[in-house]
């Protein structure tokens, strides 16, 4: 959607989008491969209308297509309506890509005549970054990337006067850091000299562009979308996600389960109460459950003897054996342990709901969307006792953390397979839950590199092309995952034998090394192994 907006942006500001009479996109590798299943060509089209990822009535996205295809239209920027048949003049390239980056597309238009009057490249490099051919020397430095604006004033003629203009855009884009750090061991090393924690740095650094008032609004906004999006996710009453696969949505039903009362929580469906999971319930819950699960077993042990008898070849001799080794076969018990289950149905709220197409934060992509406001959600609801100050120290650390795998390797699945989606929102999420649990900047460290350890190898595979499955369990896992190794981390003095740097760099290699099949394609593994119907 941004890499839409930018290039007709660009049109106008070289004033020939009221000349344009037809375009053409072309996407190539990942992003035809999986496009249709991730909602690529939709989102680009939106982008080309004019609208943002921020601001898109989500609600009207499969409208318009619609209207695109009934009209052989398309309105760029929201004000010039050209000819465009999204059949024919939007081409998938699924065994090619282009040279700089798996996730590469392009965009070309033409006038009245059929002559070609403007094309660029771009490429969706993770996180919702979007770089063409100039700004992608600059990815992968410890910069911060600013929102994309552009100059107000109408442009000058001349070759001299686009250059400034264009150095300009430029340097808008490319702020250096007022604290900067490379990679782990500088964070670390720079927080300890300064006497400063991980989320500070980041606030400092982004002091550097925006006012105070101004990050902190734009975090409490960031964490406003990510609790809409588990909100939507657990009150929705749409039965099945879009799709082939016909996948059910399951947020709804894990959330009103828990706020039935099995808990102690008498709440049905709130989502505004931190209150509502009340943790010291738990036992009186788990005794009644296991309570009633004996009785259900002792009622159908004799029918489960006399029916298996019926047709067992075991002798009197076997059975003996097993006699006192093992218990009676009875009803799967439910275990009592509400954390995992309020992170996990807080986790598949949001990636259901990406799948289904809402908004959602990208954090740090689309596909791994749940980890981290499950995480903090979790905290929140559960042991904050400052929720404003711990959501600023939750996001500014895991920021942190995403800076150093974009600058050491990469959070693009294209790339890295999920190990870059879930395994970097997992590292994330677990070095930030270690931060505002008051974890030193050494802890969290630790935490984020055992966050990631044992995500390494983790491919990406969607079943036809849907972010479906095994997505959606798989940040449900990644936020579970995270906790614990943050409580593992807190454990200790922050001193570890692998490092952070070194599980980054280890990252990098393996997605290096890893076959492209398994790498956001669905050309490999669970995406060959399950049928689609």
């Amino acid at each position: 959607m941004r890499a839409g907006k930018i290039f007709v942006q660009d049109l106008v500001e070289h004033e020939v989008l009221t000349k344009v009479a037809s375009i053409k996109v072309d996407l190539y590798g990942s992003l035809a491969l999986t496009g249709i299943g991730h909602g690529t060509p939709n989102a680009t089209l939106m982008g080309l209308e004019g609208e943002l990822p921020e601001t898109v009535p989500t609600e009207t996205i499969i409208t318009r297509v619609q209207a695109m295809h009934d009209t052989n239209t398309i309105s760029l920027n929201g004000v010039h309506r050209v000819r465009f048949n999204p059949d024919k003049d939007m081409t998938l390239h699924y065994y090619e890509s282009l040279p700089q980056h798996p996730n590469g597309m392009r965009f070309t238009v033409f006038d009245s005549n059929g002559d070609m009057l403007a094309t660029n490249e771009y490429f969706s490099i993770g996180g919702g970054f979007v770089v063409n051919e100039k700004t992608q020397l600059a990815h992968g430095e410890n910069v911060f990337y600013r929102d994309n604006k552009r100059v107000a004033d109408s442009p000058a003629a001349g070759s001299d006067a686009e250059s400034a203009r264009m150095a300009e855009r430029t340097q808008q884009d490319l702020v250096t850091a007022a604290l900067p750090f490379r990679t782990g061991k500088d964070l670390v090393d720079l927080c300890q000299r300064e006497g400063l924690s991980i989320a500070e740095v980041v606030f400092l650094n982004e002091l550097q562009w925006r006012s105070r008032e101004e990050v902190i609004d734009s975090a409490f906004r960031i964490w406003g979308v990510m609790d809409d999006s588990i909100r939507r996710g657990c009150l929705s009453t749409e039965r099945k996600l879009p799709g082939r696969l016909n996948v059910h949505r399951r947020a709804p039903n894990l959330y009103q389960n828990l706020m039935r009362g099995i808990y102690g929580s008498s709440e049905k469906g709130s989502l505004s109460s931190p209150q509502a999971p009340a943790l010291s319930d738990g036992p009186s819950s788990a005794e009644n459950t296991l309570s009633t699960a004996a009785t259900a077993a002792s009622e159908q042990e004799s029918v489960f003897s006399a029916s298996s008898l019926l047709k067992t070849s075991l002798t009197s001799a076997q059975r003996s054996e097993l006699s006192g080794v093992f218990k009676h076969r009875q009803r799967a018990r439910r275990p009592v342990l509400p954390q995992l289950d309020y992170l996990s149905v807080y986790a598949i709220a949001v990636n259901e709901e990406n799948a289904a197409g809402g908004r959602v934060v990208t954090a740090p992509t689309n596909g791994a969307a749940g980890v981290i406001p499950a995480v903090l959600k979790y905290h929140l609801e559960f042991l904050s006792e400052d929720p404003s100050r711990d959501i600023l120290e939750f996001l500014f650390t895991s920021a942190a953390i995403g800076m150093l795998y974009k600058r050491g390797a990469s959070i693009s699945a294209a790339e890295m397979g999920c190990q870059g989606e879930v395994g970097v929102a997992c590292s994330m999420s677990a070095a930030a839950f270690a931060a505002v649990m008051g974890g030193t900047p050494a802890q969290v460290e630790n935490a984020a590199e055992i966050g990631m350890e044992h995500n390494l190898g983790l491919t990406c595979d969607p079943v036809d092309g849907l972010v479906q499955i095994p997505c959606i369990e798989r940040n449900a896992l990644g936020a579970v995952k995270a906790v614990t190794a943050a409580q593992l981390a807190l454990q200790g003095d922050g001193s570890h034998r692998v490092s952070l740097d070194q599980v980054i760099e280890t990252m990098r290699q393996t997605g290096q090394d890893m076959m492209s099949k398994y790498k956001e394609t669905s050309q490999g593994g669970l995406a060959v192994n399950v049928p689609v119907c």
